[in-house]
């Protein structure tokens, strides 16, 4: 059996974490500059707000209940979900982390009979260590597993854990499930299938994959998963990413290109930290700039620039220097930008790099051992704001942040402090 952990509601629920009295209250948390609503509250969504609408628009709402805002803060959240998966980790031999609040398990070893309590006292200790409330779904497969979940999330009477190990059980579930709110079904298959008759999930297992001839072989696993039968197994081991990007929507909007250089400084040592994390090196990257689609009124203008490495790269200076020149040949005066974005389009692991024969070998040395020690500095400072690049401070980069938490994980002067009386 392979289980499928849930946080509910994580973002939220790591925001009451150290703030119990929005327990049981209103709570939205706002995207990347506050943009729109990433995440809701089950209170919230009772007055009406729901995830990726604009922030503006539901602001009457907001006001009108006394709903508590949040800016992301992804930092705090990031920390709250290594210490989940620490703990899973402490549990279960091997852990899939499929997400920033989901991860894979496998239960196979624990007799059927015993899986309830087992699950019941996952579920505690999560909230025991971390203080963030899960859901787990259990099934034969993982497909399933994500169907269970649903299930254990929304329904009260599952007490946050839901076993789907019947074949009665498997078709009732599958039964009150639409078929675009399955795992690895995704909306342009969905389309199809509603034309085709196919509505809920029972609909697309009952039908044989063979008389659905625009079925590609992620559909055929997954109509076979949801039959029971396993396709797709755990991977307990982190696959790297093939890109890394990051960037921002600024208010005001840039014109400056010092303040731009500025950016892109900043958005270069993002992705040089996931690099870093990930032990990988950079073949490509891509920078692009654009102004305010929307906002008609503007002079338009989009542009990117692409570079491929004469050979792959770690090291954050020649990557910096290298965004910054991608930038100044893109920039041009007297437009308003509204978004920035950096993009390393191509990685390979360190562990595949070999050096050119001609290289000099003992520079290379020098510039990677000072960029281990950027990184332990601000890894030992528990901040990541320790150490930065000159350029990336020369201007204030205006995000909005207007409701943003504390670092109370990750930032000695924000760690909470109990005083007894």
């Amino acid at each position: 059996m392979i289980g499928l952990i849930d946080c509910n509601n994580f973002f939220v629920s790591c925001e009451r974490v150290f703030n119990p009295s929005l327990r049981d209250k209103p709570v939205i948390v706002l995207s990347n500059n506050d943009g729109c609503v990433v995440a809701v509250s089950n209170e919230a969504k009772l007055l009406g707000i729901k995830r990726g609408v604009p922030f503006y628009q539901v602001k009457p709402i907001i006001d009108r209940n006394n709903i508590n805002v949040f800016s992301s803060n992804y930092r705090l959240y990031s920390d709250m979900s290594s210490r989940i998966m620490a703990t899973l980790s402490s549990i279960f031999p091997s852990v899939e982390v499929y997400s920033i609040d989901e991860a894979f398990v496998n239960f196979e070893k624990i007799p059927l009979t015993l899986l309830p309590k087992y699950a019941q006292n996952i579920v505690y200790t999560i909230m025991r260590n971390v203080g963030v409330p899960i859901s787990i779904g259990i099934a034969p497969t993982k497909t399933l597993a994500k169907i269970a979940t649903y299930y254990a999330k929304h329904t009260p009477l599952y007490n946050n854990v839901c076993i789907l190990n019947t074949e009665e059980q498997r078709v009732k579930a599958l039964s009150n499930i639409n078929v675009e709110n399955v795992w690895g079904i995704g909306k342009k298959l969905s389309e199809k299938l509603h034309k085709t008759g196919i509505i809920r999930a029972i609909d697309f297992s009952t039908i044989h994959y063979q008389r659905i001839p625009y079925l590609n072989i992620s559909g055929i696993k997954t109509w076979y998963e949801l039959n029971g039968k396993k396709c797709i197994e755990l991977e307990p081991v982190q696959i790297s990413k093939k890109q890394i990007s990051c960037s921002r929507s600024f208010s005001p909007s840039l014109t400056n290109l010092n303040e731009m250089e500025s950016a892109v400084t900043i958005f270069t040592e993002n992705v040089w930290r996931k690099l870093v994390e990930q032990k990988l090196y950079a073949v490509s990257l891509n920078i692009y700039i654009h102004t305010n689609a929307f906002n008609k009124e503007l002079k338009q203008y989009y542009n990117s620039s692409f570079y491929k490495l004469e050979e792959p790269s770690g090291d954050l200076l020649k990557l910096t220097k290298i965004s910054i020149n991608l930038l100044k040949s893109i920039y041009k005066e007297g437009y308003k930008y509204k978004k920035i974005g950096i993009i390393i389009t191509e990685v390979i692991p360190i562990s595949d790099f070999q050096y050119n024969l001609f290289n000099k070998t003992k520079e290379n040395d020098i510039r990677q051992k000072l960029m281990d020690k950027i990184n332990q500095l601000n890894l030992n400072n528990k901040t990541l704001d320790s150490v930065h690049l000159a350029s990336s401070l020369s201007n204030e980069i205006n995000s909005k942040k207007e409701f943003i938490s504390k670092q109370y994980t990750t930032r000695f002067d924000d760690i909470i402090e109990i005083k007894c009386l």
